[in-house]
Formats: structure tokens, sequence, C-alpha cells
């Protein structure tokens, strides 16, 4: 529906949030990032690695699947950040999803790949894998994003998501890798989050 631009956004160099290190200056246990003062937990970060791992075991391609996402923590919780970053965004231009929007896409998805089996197959294939269970919060992504752009202009829309990552105060567990203010991503930031042309009612492209 619109094309995803790749994400450069300059941003100060954000503070430290105090959920993250312990008075030592140790990464407190249980904690893979906060976002907004809310933390995202090591435990809900590795049940949805392990939704995507237990799909993949599923298919008949497991082998490959398996080798080709490799660092899997870091791209789902990059996903899991990049996804608060979007709803703080649209919260601030109030922009909203319903579930009739998702439930619409997600049929489109359905019918287009042929079948649920078929449709798995394509979201495991995709970049950042998807669990079947990912698959509507994967479509509320890319439907923000793509409102997100309609209302600011493809060329502008850096500009509200750049305000609400500052906003966000993002802060990632180094177990994990590094935040990359100018990509949005988790990572060395040589991957950028949306990188490509898409359409909400294909298969997502994971970005």
């Amino acid at each position: 529906m619109h094309r995803r631009t790749a994400l450069s956004v300059s941003a100060a160099l954000l503070v430290a949030a105090p959920l993250l290190s312990a008075c030592s200056g140790e990464t407190r246990p249980g904690t893979a990032a906060v976002v907004g003062g809310e933390r995202i937990t090591t435990s809900a970060l590795q049940a949805r690695v392990n939704d995507v791992r237990e799909a993949q075991g599923r298919s008949d391609n497991a082998a490959q699947l398996v080798a080709n996402s490799g660092r899997l923590e870091r791209v789902k919780l990059s996903k899991m950040i990049q996804l608060r970053v979007l709803e703080r965004a649209a919260e601030d231009a109030g922009i909203t999803v319903s579930p009739k929007e998702i439930e619409d896409v997600r049929k489109g998805q359905l019918e287009q790949s042929g079948g649920e089996r078929q449709l798995e197959e394509l979201l495991l294939a995709q970049r950042v894998p998807l669990a079947p269970g990912q698959l509507d919060e994967e479509i509320r992504f890319q439907l923000l994003f793509a409102k997100l752009s309609e209302r600011f202009g493809e060329e502008k829309v850096l500009e509200p998501l750049a305000a609400a990552a500052r906003k966000l105060d993002i802060e990632v567990n180094p177990r994990y890798g590094s935040w990359d203010v100018q990509q949005i991503t988790v990572g060395d930031g040589k991957t950028p989050w949306i990188t490509q042309r898409t359409r909400t009612e294909q298969a997502p492209a994971g970005a």
C-alpha cells in the first residue's frame, strides 16, 4: 500500500532507563529492554522466539529456516520495540487500527496464500520470521505505518516516528545488542527497519 522507507532518524542520545540497570551498573536480570518506562521481559521475548522455533520445526524446510534466522532474539526484540514506537506515533496523531481492519487483512492473506499451511510457510520465510499467532500483530504494525505515511506523507513520516522514539527513552540490554537511534533497530545499524515496498494485503515482509 505504501513504500516502506528506510528510516534514518536523527535523535539525541537516549537516557539510560533505571529499570534496566541495577545500582551496581550491571544489567537488571529479566529485562530485555525498557520502552517508555515499561519493561520488555526476557521471558516475553523468549516466548516469541520459542513460538517461531516450534513453527519452524513443523516445516519440511526446518533446517533451512532455522539456519536463515540467526540472531532471532535480537530481531524479535527490535520488532517489539518498533511496534511501540509506531503505536506512540499513532497515538500522538490520533490514528487507530480496528480489530475489523486486522481481520480483513488476515482473511485476504489467507485467501491469497491458498490456505493456513501455505500462509504459515510464507510467514516463516520472512526476514523476521513469524509464528502463526504473531500475524495479527504484524498486520497491526503494517497498518499503523501505512496510516502514518498517508497522514504525514512518505517523505515526512520520519518526523513523528523520530519524535515518538525520543519520548519513549529506549534502552536495550547489551546482551541483545545496542539501540541504533538512526535506524530505530537493535543491532549494528546495518539493517534498516523499513526497506522495501509492500502491500498490506500481501503476506507481511516482517521488516
